[in-house]
């Protein structure tokens, strides 16, 4: 795999070159053989879709910097805001051409498997009917032609959508240029029909070339070529001030400007002409600190996310039967057994039903006074959102604190959280100058003439699509002392000016940071006292320079370190001196890791914590996230199952180390592929 540079800080590594090294993980899977063909291709997909959203956010942030004329050496741990930007592109270059070696060669297995992606120059005389037939009555209709001249101003081209470049050779001297825009209502694949038991598939763009002739019969011309460019264009939102437009309007108009954002990086095929190259850049107005990526023949690479399955279970990863909860009926009340125990779902090997039947339950009791819920990210089609309609119409006082900040699903939020308040639902939208992603529930039911409390924590959105691939851990429970502090946060939702204080859970922004230091340094202090000092860790990333101090802080007292991190690490775990105590995995699987776990001590006296934080400082400082205490020793003891399990993992975990190389993690122990094995400890669980 491509190596990123490292930073040239000891300390730290740079969060652009680790999140790129995250990628680099993703493309591993890709080049992987003991994936699934298809699957293969839908981690090329998750890498690319990846690319897209890094170079609107993150390389975004760097870029403004150097456009202010700062070094930003302290932001970016040590590393010079401009020299970053080449060190990106230079390693998104390699990347890519990585990316197409892997294409092609899955391409070729296809073929072995009789599935065949055929270009405009492979079409046979029995598909080119299907294919005009297609074209006229799917695609033309929906096609965005521009035709381009000097005397015409090129018109925005869309954030991250494909277009292909036209060139038109009318005459030696004279030139036409066009641009088409890809549809995105259309399939990116087009199923051709089937020849014996050979599959033939051809891409929408492969088909517009076909077709090219028709879209520009009248022009009379020598020669025509298509070649795809792509514009990746800052993500940042800008707010309007207008006093008199609502939060959610103000954000609508800043979502559609997105599309306006400026340019910063241009794909182009590397095999376009170069009078059309330079025709398209001057006319686009891309400049040398932009950057530019010589790439292949497609674009957009991220929709082979949805490459059709063509019935060939054979070459994707076995569904498996999302789990019940041992002792947790979707057949009976969920509150009467909450109300006797706490109970731990983990998602997806457990189902995330019981979240949907718990909202439905309290939005049909009439026991049910108030539900109060946040939301971060829903599906597309939301039984949470429709749950918490019907319990307004049944008369419940639901509050729901949607952030419709969440980054890329602005719009989808926005509709739903219209939806909701047409029904009457009472919404927050967040706290001035904080997102809220804490993910947490509490409803109050009246029992005896007063009122008890239920609810749930967890540590990822409540989404019924991406409950399918995260794997997350949601504690339901009646715990009042853990959900009067959850009510404490709602409160705080209503009057943000006052502090609140939160006996059991931890919170952000006021009280991460110095909450867990105490935590470490309990850790420290056993250790100075003659026993172990032991700390376990599980999150998507960890860049918070101040959080990683008091780690190696920790490891330089003696205590022992073990750390599973899925994305950004800019710790150095390993080095003598500063890390030595320090270990780091990363696991990258068919499954997306996503749940934050803290585990502080050892031998039956630890401290465990689910939180929805990771150790990034947007999170300790700019968010409202929640940490909850496991207090029931039998969950207790799951959660530090399932972490020894993914520690255990010498299949699909990779060491996070100075060599920054992704290099699998090889030793003689029995084969552990966590995520399966994950699966096999809840089927257990059932039996026993």
């Amino acid at each position: 795999m491509t190596k990123p540079e490292v930073s040239n800080n000891n300390s730290y590594i740079n969060r652009e070159i680790s999140w790129l090294q995250f990628n680099g993980r993703v493309l591993q899977e890709a080049s992987d053989e003991t994936v699934p063909l298809i699957e293969r291709l839908r981690f090329l997909g998750i890498f690319s879709n990846n690319l897209d959203e890094f170079f609107k956010v993150r390389y975004a942030t760097v870029k403004r910097i150097v456009d202010a004329g700062k070094g930003g050496k302290n932001q970016l741990g040590g590393i010079k805001a401009k020299e970053l930007l080449e060190i990106i592109t230079q390693t998104v270059i390699k990347q890519q051409s990585e990316s197409l070696d892997i294409l092609k060669s899955i391409k070729s297995k296809l073929e072995k498997e009789n599935i065949y992606i055929i270009d405009e120059t492979q079409i046979d005389s029995s598909q080119h009917d299907f294919i005009k037939r297609y074209f006229i009555q799917n695609v033309s209709p929906a096609l965005v032609t521009i035709i381009l001249n000097d005397l015409v101003v090129l018109p925005n081209l869309k954030d991250s959508a494909a277009y292909l470049a036209v060139r038109l050779v009318i005459s030696n001297d004279e030139r036409q240029y066009a641009l088409i825009e890809i549809p995105k209502n259309i399939n990116r694949f087009i199923e051709l029909p089937k020849q014996g038991d050979k599959n033939y598939i051809i891409m929408i763009d492969d088909l517009l070339r076909y077709c090219l002739g028709d879209i520009f019969n009248i022009f009379d011309y020598d020669s025509i070529s298509a070649h795809m460019i792509k514009i990746t264009r800052d993500a940042e939102l800008d707010f309007e001030s207008d006093l008199s437009k609502s939060f959610i309007d103000k954000l609508s108009a800043s979502v559609k400007d997105r599309q306006l954002g400026e340019p910063l990086r241009f794909v182009y095929d590397k095999t376009i002409h170069s009078e059309t190259l330079e025709y398209l850049m001057s006319k686009m107005g891309i400049d040398t600190t932009d950057s530019i990526i010589p790439g292949g023949r497609y674009h957009n690479r991220r929709d082979y996310m949805k490459f059709p399955s063509l019935g060939r279970t054979d070459l994707l990863y076995d569904k498996i039967e999302a789990l019940p909860i041992k002792g947790l009926s979707l057949e009976a009340s969920i509150f009467e057994a909450i109300a006797k125990k706490d109970y731990l779902l983990y998602a997806p090997y457990q189902t995330f039903s019981y979240i949907v039947k718990f909202l439905r339950e309290a939005a049909l009791d009439p026991k049910v006074k108030t539900i109060k819920i946040t939301i971060y990210r829903l599906a597309e089609i939301s039984h949470i959102a429709s749950s918490l309609i019907n319990a307004a119409i049944n008369g419940k006082a639901v509050t729901v604190s949607i952030e419709l900040r969440a980054r890329f699903d602005e719009q989808a939020n926005i509709d739903y959280a219209q939806q909701m308040e047409d029904e009457g639902v009472n919404l927050i939208f967040g706290v001035q100058g904080l997102k809220v992603h804490s993910k947490m529930c509490v409803i109050e039911r009246e029992e005896d003439e007063k009122l008890k409390r239920y609810g749930f924590i967890s540590t990822g959105n409540f989404n019924e699509s991406t409950a399918k691939i995260y794997t997350d851990h949601t504690l339901f429970t009646s715990n009042q002392k853990i959900l009067k502090d959850v009510n404490k946060i709602f409160s705080f939702f209503q009057i943000n000016y006052k502090m609140y204080q939160y006996k059991h859970l931890i919170t952000s922004p006021h009280y991460t940071q110095s909450s867990v230091f105490r935590l470490i340094d309990n850790e420290i202090e056993n250790v100075k006292a003659g026993k172990e000092g032991f700390i376990r860790l599980k999150m998507n990333s960890i860049s918070s320079y101040n959080m990683i101090d008091k780690l190696y802080e920790a490891s330089r007292a003696g205590v022992k370190i073990q750390m599973i991190v899925r994305g950004v690490c800019s710790l150095i775990p390993g080095v003598k001196g500063m890390s030595e105590n320090i270990e780091v995995i990363s696991i990258v699987d068919k499954f997306l890791e996503h749940s934050r776990i803290y585990i502080f001590g050892k031998n039956g006296n630890q401290k465990v914590y689910i939180s929805s934080a990771d150790w990034m400082t947007r999170n300790i400082e700019n968010r409202v996230e929640v940490s909850c205490p496991i207090y029931d020793e039998d969950i207790k003891k799951e959660i530090l199952d399932g972490f020894n399990l993914s520690w255990n993992d010498n299949v699909k975990a990779r060491l996070i180390n100075t060599a920054i190389e992704n290099e699998y993690k090889i030793d003689d122990k029995e084969k552990v592929r966590s995520q399966f094995a994950m699966y096999d400890y809840y089927l257990k669980k059932l039996e026993n």
